[in-house]
């Protein structure tokens, strides 16, 4: 059975000034599912959150969420919809309890006090409900600005970087918080610059280079991409390495960067390993260090974007 798509964008495009951001982009997100939209600083990716959102109007191609066209039921859209933005958009001078309480008053909603007791708890804030969100943390603050955007129960959920600035321990309890709204119903599409962080949350990942959609699929079909397996081989000096990578070239090995290591992509590791081994003994080359790992989301980003993920603004490392 096929599942519900909640978010459809086909042939979406946009410019700023003459300057083509998204070009012709096509996306299906099925609900109750998490998505993540990858990419570099400039790729696009805010702005596609601010199309599906209703903040930006499109130059051109369709969007549709819930069923709902963005452009024209644009109150249907925003009824079926939260938002929570790259920055903690909650009133530090009142309490995590009083932000809700407000949220909920401005949005009309019955009962406020029991939606907000709920979200108290589900967000483990039942603690430090009643002290000013100037004394949170980044990952409480976070949290209070995601429970605040689901006081009126929305269908989807649009998270612009949900864990930028957070420290590794924050981000992990983030990323729990993110998985326990999947579980409840709630379709997530998540944008993030941070390659493990779309590894481990979403179902469905697509990458955004330059306003075009260069890969999509699960995890796994995205690691396809590339040889399932990588061997990396280590040697005592820069010269081994560059003769050892003339020696190899028929394994299209490459020299990783600043360093005396080889990596080969090989979907038949074992007698290619043997093979190589073999040939660098034939030469009395003599390998220091091996290693043999499979392919991760890091290296498909390499491969498909560039090996200079620092100037694209990539995030490899958490």
């Amino acid at each position: 059975m096929n599942k519900q798509v909640m978010i459809e964008v086909m042939n979406l495009s946009k410019s700023y000034k003459g300057v083509e951001v998204l070009k012709g982009i096509n996306l299906q997100v099925e609900k109750g599912s998490i998505f993540a939209l990858l990419g570099s600083n400039g790729a696009g990716k805010t702005t596609t959150i601010k199309i599906l959102s209703t903040l930006l109007k499109q130059d051109g191609g369709e969007v549709k969420l819930a069923g709902f066209d963005v452009v024209k039921k644009p109150r249907e859209v925003k009824k079926n919809i939260a938002l929570t933005g790259q920055y903690t958009a909650v009133d530090e001078i009142l309490t995590g309890r009083e932000n809700l309480f407000m949220i909920g008053k401005l949005l009309g909603i019955e009962n406020t006090k029991a939606k907000v007791e709920m979200l108290l708890k589900q967000f483990d804030l039942l603690d430090d409900a009643d002290r000013r969100v100037s004394t949170y943390s980044g990952g409480m603050k976070r949290k209070i600005d995601i429970a605040m955007s689901l006081m009126g129960t929305p269908n989807i959920i649009f998270l612009d970087e949900p864990t930028t600035g957070l420290d590794p321990q924050s981000r992990k309890s983030m990323w729990k918080t993110i998985k326990q709204l999947s579980k409840t119903g709630v379709t997530i599409f998540l944008t993030t610059q941070y390659l493990e962080e779309a590894d481990e949350l979403a179902d469905k990942i697509a990458i955004l280079d330059k306003g075009v959609i260069i890969a999509k699929g699960t995890n796994d079909e995205i690691k396809n991409i590339i040889p399932s397996n990588i061997i990396e081989l280590y040697f005592r000096t820069a010269e081994e390495t560059e003769k050892a990578n003339l020696l190899l070239n028929k394994y299209n090995a490459i020299i990783v960067e600043n360093s005396n290591k080889l990596r080969i992509e090989t979907h038949d590791s074992v007698n290619e390993v043997i093979d190589i081994l073999n040939d660098l003994k034939a030469v009395n080359l003599e390998v220091e260090n091996f290693e043999k790992k499979k392919a991760s989301m890091e290296d498909v980003f390499l491969k498909v974007i560039g090996h200079d993920e620092e100037r694209r603004g990539f995030r490899c490392k958490q």
